[in-house]
């Protein structure tokens, strides 16, 4: 009798102790499912350099006059996003600054702009891109600067601009592969082709 009980003790032990494991295992798995999603995909180490330079750099606006005549042109047809006056003219002046800092047409900044957020500084993705121009925030921590703000309107422009120069350069001035390696869908032709019909309108 007092061996059948040890039996039936140690077996009790054993169960429970495969429980206890199954049960470990079952509330690790939504942290290890989320580190899964969370983690950093492959870094371009010359699109990280730029970036980290670009971020620094002093603030300066070339051409004023220039810019000031091109406000006046695009704030109709902005008008469609943003109603208030004072509102689009800084988003079109910080837009301006930023596009002319990195060589690329304002108006193709533009037109990434309204395919990715319609000009929402709070938009974020299902994939956690943020602000108007729909920036990853793992480049914060990439560049050492974990404190940026990305729904910050220049902050936004800064980075977006940056990294669409660099797939420009990369795609050697070819405007549709350099659109598709912006918006991670290279192989496919949907998103530039909304990008570039876009362009046209505020060309």
């Amino acid at each position: 009798m007092t061996m059948m009980l040890k039996i039936r003790a140690a077996s009790i032990n054993t169960l429970l102790k495969l429980n206890l494991a199954f049960l470990l295992a079952f509330l690790l798995l939504p942290i290890s499912l989320a580190s899964a999603k969370t983690q950093t995909p492959d870094i371009d180490p010359e699109l990280r350099a730029r970036l980290k330079k670009s971020i620094i750099a002093a603030d300066s606006f070339a051409d004023r006059f220039d810019a000031e005549v091109w406000l006046v042109s695009k704030s109709q047809v902005l008008k469609r996003y943003v109603k208030d006056p004072e509102q689009r003219l800084l988003i079109l002046k910080a837009i301006h600054q930023e596009a002319s800092r990195h060589k690329l047409p304002p108006e193709m900044v533009l037109a990434v702009i309204q395919v990715e957020s319609h000009f929402k500084r709070f938009a974020i993705s299902r994939v956690g891109a943020q602000g108007m121009m729909q920036v990853m925030p793992f480049w914060k921590k990439e560049i050492g600067r974990p404190q940026d703000n990305l729904t910050s309107l220049t902050t936004n422009l800064r980075y977006g601009c940056t990294i669409l120069r660099h797939y420009l350069d990369r795609a050697k001035g070819r405007w549709p592969e350099a659109l598709a390696r912006y918006n991670g869908s290279y192989g496919s032709n949907r998103y530039v082709i909304k990008v570039m019909d876009a362009w046209d309108q505020w060309r």
